[in-house]
């Protein structure tokens, strides 16, 4: 196994020397990147030393060394600290200052190969690590100024050099400036799209649960509720002057459930309670709660269908017909007593890690007691129920019932909705028998 098959390995410790679990990825883009141009910076400036010390120059040749003691160090105390504050401030301040006192020992821009461009690198890496950007470029400015205004003094004092060696650093200088800084570039462009890319994948994850959030929190309450809360609004509470409820028990349950396997009691409340709630949906009206084998429903919400009354009633007549889909072994076909009443609620939303949505008065007292007070197979309604739907819907008269904590009040069993009125045909009217529709 040679030691290039470990080369990929290695480079991804060297880049990651300084980044942490808890970097942002616009921070762990700024330090892989500061951890690049150090590490390609390093090397080639050893190489200007060694260059430096054999012609002769042992002035030029120390001030490369120096940068690279410095970044060494700087490495050894992010890949221990993991925080890259040093070897930032020592970059920025050695990018800046060290190229004009080479270029000021070698005797000026002539004399030197314009090594001072390398200073270049000061705001460059500003850019990058997002650190005094416009202090290095004015710094910068301000020292390739005062170089051009002591530039005939140092080249009166220059080393010699013979015009080849300045022409190939000339070259050089060039071809290392550019190579740093398109590998740098190249690579926090790089780092930027992956961040990039994985922020766009967060949003979307992000988005999924916050979907997710919101398929739960309208499973739970209402949506002009849930609006309100996911606005803030706290405490929500409303006086609803008038809403129709329904409450729908099923007959026999608790024998049944007590004889029945409980996967199969699951399944059957599960399958029944599951269409009642597809029709509560397609009807408009909301399902407030199950407690057991019971099923409540209301209509009358602001802003929603003002004939809320009927919507209950067509509810509760589907749903006797759903559970009539139904039955059990050695119970046979499932019943329902159902009981519905109109009139005002308070309603509110209870809790703060179960939210739930709950509704209190007289209504939903008197449409529980129309329920439990009701008859097997029949949809018992109330008084005010009746007076609003008796155009439209068929009622048999049940009469006058004594009800628990209500006394005594008449009332009646819904049966079925009529026939719609008859329409015209030619300019006459045509008659037809008002028969009843389950």
């Amino acid at each position: 196994m040679g030691w290039t098959e470990h080369l990929p390995g290695a480079l991804d410790w060297f880049v990651n020397l300084g980044a942490s679990a808890d970097d942002t990825q616009q921070e762990k883009a700024q330090k892989t990147t500061l951890v690049v141009i150090v590490g390609v910076t390093t090397p080639l400036v050893l190489l200007w030393s060694v260059v430096y010390g054999y012609l002769g120059l042992p002035r030029a040749a120390a001030i490369p060394v120096i940068y690279a003691v410095v970044s060494t160090a700087g490495l050894v105390l992010v890949a221990r600290t993991k925080r890259t504050g040093f070897l930032r401030a020592s970059q920025l301040l050695m990018f800046l200052a060290l190229p004009f006192l080479l270029q000021w020992s070698l005797g000026g821009f002539a004399n030197g190969s314009a090594v001072a461009m390398w200073a270049m690198g000061a705001p460059l890496m500003a850019n990058v690590v997002g650190a005094f950007l416009w202090p290095l470029m004015a710094a910068f400015a301000g020292l390739s100024v005062f170089s051009g205004l002591i530039d005939s003094s140092l080249a009166a004092n220059a080393p010699e050099l013979p015009d080849g060696v300045i022409t190939a650093f000339f070259v050089l200088n060039f071809l290392g400036i550019a190579f740093v800084t398109f590998v740098s570039l190249r690579f926090f462009i790089r780092e930027r799209e992956r961040a990039s890319i994985a922020l766009d994948e967060q949003h979307r994850l992000l988005a999924v649960e916050q979907e997710k959030s919101e398929r739960l929190l309208l499973n739970v309450l209402p949506a002009a509720i849930a609006l309100r809360l996911k606005r803030g609004e706290e405490p929500i509470a409303d006086r609803i002057p008038e809403v129709t409820v329904v409450v729908a028990d099923i007959v026999g349950f608790t024998p049944m459930s007590e004889q029945v396997a409980p996967t199969d009691v699951v399944h059957l409340l599960n399958d029944l309670f599951s269409r009642f709630d597809d029709l509560t949906d397609e009807l408009g009206l909301e399902k407030l709660k199950t407690i057991g084998d019971a099923y409540q429903a209301m209509g009358g919400l602001p802003g929603t269908d003002p004939e809320h009354t009927a919507a209950v009633a067509d509810l509760a007549l589907a749903m006797r017909t759903e559970a009539d889909k139904h039955s059990v072994p050695g119970f046979g076909r499932l019943q329902l007593r159902i009981g519905i009443d109109v009139g005002p609620v308070v309603a509110g939303v209870i809790g703060k890690r179960k939210f739930s949505y709950e509704i209190w008065g007289d209504t939903i007292n008197t449409a529980s007691r129309m329920e439990s007070h009701g008859v097997p197979g029949q949809i018992q309604v109330t008084e005010h129920v009746y007076e609003r739907l008796r155009d439209r819907y068929l009622f048999e008269p049940r009469g006058v019932i004594a009800v628990k904590g209500k006394g005594d009040m008449s009332t009646y069993f819904l049966q079925g909705r009529l026939p719609d009125p008859p329409t015209e045909v030619h300019g006459s009217e045509q008659a037809s028998t008002r028969t009843p529709t389950a």
